[in-house]
Parts: C-alpha cells; structure tokens; sequence
C-alpha cells in the first residue's frame, strides 16, 4: 500500500485528503473504514474526517467527506475551503472553479493575499428554515424547547442547531450538546451550535459535529447557520463577523450566501504498509 495523503486545516477544523482526481486511490467500500482508521489522532494521522478529491462531470471537481464515525457528511464549510486550497496549489483548478457535493454545487473564488495567507470565499447553499428541508419534524420553522434551551434550526448544507446564550465560553458542550444533537425531532441527528451575539455585526460560536462527535475548532456550516438565524432575528446585520475557537470567519447574508475564510496546509507523506 503506497498512498499519498495531504494534512490540511481550516480554522483548526482538519483533515485528510487524498487525490482521487486520476483515478481511485480508496475503493468506495473501503472510504468509511479508512476515515475511521486514520482519523485517529493517537494511532492514525489525524482528522475531523477524510476529503476526496474526485473528478465531476458538472463541476471542476467533487468532494466527499467521511469522518470517523464513517458516516458521510453532505457538505463541510471548512472542508471545502480546504479541498479548494489544495486543488488551486495542485493545478486541479483555477482561481475560480465549481465544487460538487451532495448538498449542491458550489461557486469558489480563492487566492493568495500579499502576505502569502490563502483565503476562499465559497457561494453557499442557500439556508433552509422549513422543518421538511433541515430534516425535523413537524411543520413551518424550527423553534423547540430542549431542556434549558430554545433551538431554533437551519439547513445550510447540514442540519444544524443553534442555540443563543449569554456567554458561550461558559458552556460545558459535551454535557449540553448531546441531548440537543440526537433529539428525535431531528431524524438525521443535527450538528450544535451555542451562539453568542457580541455585536451588531458579531457573533462567537461553539460548535459540536454529528460524525465527529464532540466539539470542533471551528465549523464552516455552522457558522453559515449561526449567522443566518441570527440575521433572521434581527440580532445583527447582514455581513457577520464570526468567531470560532480556531479563528474568524466572515459570512454574508443576502440574495446569495456567501462564507469566507482561511485554509492553510498541514503537511503531506505517505502511508506505507
């Protein structure tokens, strides 16, 4: 076995890619296993999940995200950001391109800034509010009690909850989260967000990932939903300021959704054996 793999990370949120783009390097029935082998951060390389970079037949490219749980996410903010940086550097594509994923394909725009940081603005989908699309139960839009806390709920290519309190440093999000994330109004489970409104144009944000299950640096999609509810409610302005644990992210939220951000490459190697 002789795979080339490359370590990327967006905002902290990290992940292995492997370049499918000449041909199969991971069989498609071997994908859930090897994310839940090497995403290990003791006794693999380490990961939020594994990123496949395949060919499209309506897009530049294509993206598939496993993690370790090896369930397959529909889409990833971060990890898209990080797909599209390791695909410019490769000559895959150009400063412009279109990734395909299972929540739709998306608009990059990508390049270098004059201190050599990479940045990409990704057009996202637009959110869902209504019940039907985020998938929950019930009908109109999600706004649900859930022990301490009122969730309200969006689709921004994942399902997601986001729930606003006070001071989102002092949350215990393993204890909160669970009870929120695989409550059975969400039939697919959803990711958890605790917002903090900091501003007219700000937010700070915690985020637990279903697949990854437990609290990660930073979540592109969640951020995208913290932002578009708290827009929605009036809490802050159409071009939001988000901070994540790993550092910020700016989403705008008008007739296209827009997120833009970093991502910066971790190493490559090889796996031998």
């Amino acid at each position: 076995m002789h795979i080339p793999f490359t370590k990327l990370h967006g905002n902290g949120n990290d992940f292995i890619l492997i370049d499918e783009k000449a041909g199969t390097v991971i069989p498609d029935e071997m994908k859930p296993g090897f994310a839940a082998l090497y995403c290990d951060r003791r006794f693999g390389i380490g990961g939020d999940g594994v990123l496949f970079l395949l060919p499209s037949e309506s897009a530049d490219v294509r993206m598939r995200l496993f993690q370790q749980d090896e369930s397959e996410a529909e889409m990833c903010g971060n990890g898209i950001r990080c797909l599209a940086k390791y695909a410019y550097d490769a000559g895959h594509v150009q400063e412009t391109c279109t990734v395909e994923t299972m929540a739709g394909t998306m608009p990059v725009s990508m390049g270098y800034d004059e201190e050599g940081e990479f940045w990409a603005e990704i057009e996202m989908v637009d959110p869902a509010y209504e019940r039907s699309a985020i998938p929950a139960t019930g009908r109109g839009e999600y706004k649900e009690q859930i022990g301490p806390f009122t969730v309200y709920a969006a689709n921004t290519g994942v399902p997601h909850a986001v729930i606003f309190v006070e001071d989102v440093a002092a949350i215990d999000v393993a204890a909160a989260a669970p009870q929120v994330r695989r409550h059975p109004s969400f039939p697919r489970g959803a990711n958890v967000n605790f917002v903090e409104v900091t501003g007219e144009a700000s937010i700070r944000i915690r985020t637990f990932e279903r697949g990854v299950e437990g609290e990660t640096e930073s979540c592109g999609t969640g951020a995208t939903a913290a932002a578009a509810i708290a827009h929605r409610l009036g809490l802050v302005g159409a071009e939001v300021a988000v901070e994540t644990n790993g550092g910020p992210l700016v989403i705008v939220c008008g007739e296209r959704t827009l997120m833009r951000g970093p991502a910066a490459t971790v190493f490559s190697g090889v796996i031998e054996g």
